[in-house]
């Protein structure tokens, strides 16, 4: 067990289908990442209730094992697995390509299965979300391989295991792995330490085919791998089709908004979150990235549509159904990062099978799931021109109604800078004076550029957790301003990276600039708008407006002796369930909660060995509810770790410590408000010695 009280322990209830068009054959399983096939993030359980939540206590607790060891950069290392429960039986996987399968009511090991995955290479990104179940409709009871454990690796590999013991399946590829790297023009040099092109979120299956994306390294030039999506014989492995959002072919490149000679050889527009499948109407959802590179658009002038889009692909052919351009001729790394969830929305017209999408810019798009009409408005607004010779930034971008527009956008101005002290605020102050700031969709430039909502969102890979039946979505959103400034080939160094120790610098070989990206924020490393800089958003899917919303995280990892919830960045996923609770890890102060989902009151809370970076999962055996999540944290964000930790009703842990009732709240507030008063009584001491001083001087 990880510990006693000071752990907390949390409680919830997720699995299901949620409007997916489809159930799992058991209520009690979470058989798809989200869920469902169509993501979603519900569970239809209800033993777990807003009455009886503060009765949630540790269950079980596993370790992973994987906390670097060996690898280059081991402080990168992530754990975002939203583990799979199927027949009492748990599969998750580690971004290292180590899979388990777990006792679903105890935490005890059944089996592991290690990919090998070389640990002398750096990885762009360097995780995974999960793993895939598939079960063989066509093999017989008991037969090897009839149920499929399914996932990638950061070495660009698919791996298919037999759910029972973890031993690779003889007839899917090569022993039991599919090279993806085959048919993919890799950009990487062979003695390189650095390795790009991967697979970092689960594929999806239906009716025997599995269809996966990829992930491709950000920024490091014009022309990268192909963000191709490819469909596989969950059976054999061998690949049935391949879609690429560039398109190739110069007649079709000048319909769909690019420039023919430069479609030729731009790459990226990648669908690296996770992808959602409809079985019934037999069509996959891919949410597609920017095309390469993120911040400079010159040689990909054009709308460049396809990529930062919603596209509707025939699951048996890859044939593209339909499409939406989110973002045209992206600039600011503008991906779509979330699983597409599917759902029915309620409107005047009646029920609409629907699909709905969120956005790095905060918005919350929805979509006829057959057709890819707008279910919601959508609007085309002007937006800034960019002043880099050569750029044509799109002159307007689609917006849904203001009401679901989540995110801050407004322009900063000097004036909204924002510090702890006056001389954290001048230095905001000064940086915002310097840069360019019109409000979102503001271009990247030479002087430097603010970016509002940044490239984390918004909404990014935690994607929308919906609860059909009250007709509420629930996002985690984050309001954290971030910078961006073009470097002229000619002043493009490497080694003056030493002015900007806290910024991000890349190349973009083959254009004319290279780039520096970072979060906007003091020299103390505040950032420059007021909090909340994270915030849970839950929104009225009949009324198209903002039900609630609530800061998320507080400061006690830095400050434990103030832990009010300013509201904290947030990377990870909400999950809802059908007796009214939403369960979030996800916030930098490694605390995993449960809300009201009609109101955002915080019912529960604990407190975990890690940060919860990552989409809890709901499940029940033999008739007993539990929620889990990895808490593995990530750099930045928290204390890091290996863990797997399951809650259930009244399990072995302690009492919570940290739960928030009512005399705990009031304790925390009568502290801080004694804290504020008396900093504030010693500053008016401080400036009246100040004035006496004055005086006497004069």
């Amino acid at each position: 067990m990880i510990g006693k009280a000071r752990y907390g322990w949390m409680g919830g209830v997720i699995l299901a289908l949620a409007g997916a068009g489809t159930r799992a054959a058991d209520p009690g399983d979470w058989s798809s990442y989200g869920g469902a096939p169509g993501g979603g993030q519900h569970s239809p359980l209800t033993q777990i209730t807003p009455a009886n939540v503060g009765r949630l206590r540790i269950a079980w607790s596993f370790r992973t094992g994987e906390l670097g060891a060996g690898l280059p950069d081991p402080e990168r290392r992530r754990f975002e697995a939203n583990p799979l429960v199927v027949g009492g039986r748990m599969y998750l996987n580690t971004g290292t390509g180590i899979a388990f399968a777990l006792d679903a009511a105890t935490g005890r090991e059944l089996w592991s299965f290690n990919a090998k995955v070389a640990r002398t290479k750096r990885y762009s990104d360097p995780a995974s979300r999960g793993v895939t179940y598939w079960r063989d409709p066509q093999a017989a009871e008991g037969a090897a391989c009839r149920e499929r454990i399914v996932y990638g690796t950061l070495d660009a590999r698919l791996i298919a295991l037999d759910a029972r013991d973890g031993k690779p399946c003889a007839g899917f590829g090569d022993a039991g792995t599919v090279d993806l790297r085959a048919g993919i023009t890799l950009h990487d040099e062979p003695d390189s330490e650095w390795r790009n092109y991967a697979v970092t979120s689960p594929p999806v299956v239906a009716d025997g085919v599995l269809v996966v994306g990829s992930s491709v390294g950000d920024n490091r030039a014009h022309a990268l791998e192909q963000g191709v999506v490819r469909g596989y014989d969950a059976r054999s492995g061998r690949e049935l089709w391949r879609w690429d959002p560039v398109p190739r072919d110069p007649a079709e490149a000048a319909a769909r908004g690019w420039q023919p000679e430069q479609a030729r050889t731009v790459g990226a527009a990648n669908a690296w979150a996770p992808l959602s499948v409809d079985p019934a109407l037999g069509l996959v959802y891919v949410p597609t990235g920017s095309a390469s590179p993120d911040y400079t658009g010159a040689e990909r002038l054009g709308e460049n549509r396809d990529a930062n889009s919603l596209v509707a692909l025939d699951l048996h052919s890859g044939r593209r159904v339909w499409a939406q351009q989110l973002v045209h001729h992206d600039l600011w790394d503008y991906d779509l990062a979330s699983q597409p969830a599917l759902t029915t929305v309620q409107t005047t017209q009646g029920p609409r099978a629907a699909v709905l999408q969120a956005t790095k810019t905060g918005f919350l798009f929805a979509f006829d799931r057959r057709t890819g009409e707008p279910v919601f408005p959508i609007s085309e607004v002007p937006v800034p021109a960019s002043d880099v010779p050569g750029e044509q930034a799109w002159p307007t971008q689609p917006m849904p109604e203001p009401s679901l527009r989540l995110a801050r956008h407004a322009p900063l101005t000097p004036e909204d800078a924002w510090g702890p002290t006056p001389g954290e605020r001048r230095d905001c102050a000064q940086q915002i004076a310097r840069l360019r700031s019109e409000g979102i969709f503001t271009p990247p430039s030479v002087r430097g550029t603010i970016a509002l909502p940044g490239w984390a969102g918004g909404v990014n890979w935690g994607g929308i957790a919906v609860d059909a039946q009250r007709q509420i979505a629930i996002l985690p959103v984050s309001d954290l301003p971030m910078q961006v400034a073009l470097i002229p080939r000619q002043d493009f160094d490497w080694d003056k990276d030493d002015a900007y120790p806290e910024q991000e610098f890349n190349s973009m070989d083959g254009t004319g600039y290279g780039m520096r990206r970072g979060v906007l924020a003091s020299a103390k490393g505040t950032p420059c708008v007021k909090p909340p800089w994270g915030r849970v958003v839950a929104v009225d899917l009949r009324a198209r407006k903002v039900l609630w919303e609530r800061p998320l995280g507080t400061l006690e990892e830095e400050l434990p002796w103030l832990p009010l919830n300013i509201g904290m960045p947030v990377l990870g996923g909400a999950v809802t369930t059908a007796s009214g609770l939403t369960f979030i890890g996800a916030s930098a102060d490694a605390r995993f909660r449960a809300l009201d989902s009609a109101t955002g009151k915080v019912l529960w809370d604990a407190k975990l060995p890690a940060g919860g970076q990552a989409t809890p999962s709901i499940y029940a055996v033999k008739g007993r509810q539990f929620i889990v999540i990895a808490a593995g944290g990530r750099e930045g964000l928290g204390p890091m770790g290996d863990y797997v930790i399951a809650y259930t009703l009244d399990g072995e842990g302690e009492e919570v410590v940290f739960q928030h009732g009512v005399a705990v709240r009031m304790a925390i507030l009568a502290t801080a408000a004694l804290m504020l008063l008396g900093g504030a009584i010693a500053l008016w001491r401080y400036w009246r010695r100040r004035r006496r001083a004055h005086r006497r001087a004069a």
